[in-house]
């Protein structure tokens, strides 16, 4: 095998976002406009999210967790109540409803979709189960509508889609058009980035609208409306506790030049997946990839190998410092929620599948940025790691 190239000067990091001179010329609009916070240009955000999602109404908010606990909250979760949800996600998922006093339940997950399973949430539903929360994981969107058929129709049904803007569900309709209050993430590392930010996507109008409210501490009006509307200069008073959730202008001008160059952004989301898969396939220190991810539905947010830990002849963590002392990126989505010191004694439960893969899965580099060379930087390097492994062993 020949020598990997030389270590890169610059960090492969994880999904870095790709901005040009559209995104940079958008924010100038705005700055120059007068008003960066949340008016005119996160209202044409909103209205441009809502039709490629396909939901009559998008709701924009600061984060993804705001967008899931604004929606337990419109879903009735209050202290007592039981959310169910997988271990195997970022904490923001099981916070949300922590913040509400409910208490957070653990579910299992596939193998090989890294999804929580229907089997495994009923498994889990209790008399003061109010919501389960699924995670389109990496990008794998779940069947919803078997999911929801399945789970008795007094519990809620979120979709946390983090991962998934541009996912679609196996019958080919986009993640948001489900039903289902949808909860976006547009943070720095994903497939639409305007640093931070989220979104809710639905199809109750009341629920819209008082999402609309709660996310700017229960105004009636926002502030472009007050300060630039005389007819609204005087409004209600505060009727329910709100928050301080609201997106702004500035971001959601980055996000309607992100939003347009989305088909861009998933073509080479798709080239740097295949060439991973083309190149991981046949080596026996790989047990698989998450399944879907090379299809057309698959978001390709996450690009995640399950290792064979026997055959690579080093554990996990050891082979993701190599690679990173090698300036690639690698990483690990997640460390299982219900294994963490605080979660243990809120859930403690055995989830074989989520145990099994927490010292097995390694997310490897992908992003908007990516070229397909950047992957064939990470798999030469990752060869040379374990031939040096094989080496090792055979001396």
């Amino acid at each position: 095998m020949s020598a990997p190239p030389l270590t890169r000067p610059d960090y492969l990091a994880f999904g870095r976002p790709d901005f040009s001179e559209a995104e940079i010329e958008a924010v100038t609009r705005v700055l120059r406009s007068g008003w960066i916070g949340m008016g005119p240009e996160t209202i044409a955000f909103e209205g441009e999210l809502a039709r490629a999602v396909g939901a009559p109404h998008v709701v924009t908010v600061d984060t993804c967790t705001s967008a899931i606990f604004l929606s337990l909250v419109a879903e009735g979760v209050s202290p007592g109540d039981e959310v169910i949800t997988p271990s195997l996600t970022w904490c923001a998922t099981a916070n949300a409803s922590i913040y509400l006093g409910a208490k957070p339940v653990f579910c299992d997950v596939d193998p090989r979709t890294l999804c929580a399973t229907a089997e495994s949430i009923v498994a889990r539903i209790t008399p003061r189960t109010k919501a389960v929360v699924i995670v389109h994981y990496g990008g794998h969107a779940i069947d919803v509508k078997a999911l929801r058929a399945a789970i008795p129709a007094r519990v809620s049904l979120i979709e946390d889609a983090a991962h998934a803007f541009g996912s679609r569900y196996p019958d080919g309709s986009p993640v948001g058009s489900s039903g289902n209050l949808t909860c976006f993430s547009f943070y720095a590392n994903k497939n639409l980035s305007t640093a931070e930010g989220g979104a809710v996507a639905l199809f109750d109008a009341a629920k819209a609208a008082r999402i609309g409210t709660l996310r700017q501490n229960a105004q009636q009006a926002d502030a472009w409306k007050r300060f630039t509307h005389a007819s609204t200069a005087l409004v209600p008073g505060i009727r329910e506790l709100g928050y301080k959730m609201n997106y702004t202008d500035l971001q959601a001008a980055i996000g309607r030049r992100q939003l347009e160059r989305q088909p861009e952004f998933a073509a080479r989301r798709r080239a740097v997946a295949e060439r991973y898969a083309r190149t991981l396939a046949g080596m026996p220190e790989v047990d698989y990839v998450q399944a879907g991810v090379t299809e057309a539905r698959h978001a390709r947010h996450l690009f995640v190998v399950a290792w064979n830990t026997a055959r690579l002849g080093r554990s996990r963590n050891e082979l993701l410092l190599a690679l990173r002392a090698r300036n690639v990126g690698a990483s690990v989505h997640y460390l299982p929620l219900h294994a963490m010191p605080y979660y243990r004694d809120i859930d403690p439960v055995k989830l074989e599948v989520t145990e099994d893969l927490a010292d097995r899965i390694m997310t490897l580099p992908i992003g908007a940025a990516m070229r397909e060379a950047d992957a064939d930087y990470v798999v030469s390097h990752l060869r040379d790691l374990l031939a040096q492994q094989e080496k090792a062993h055979e001396a």
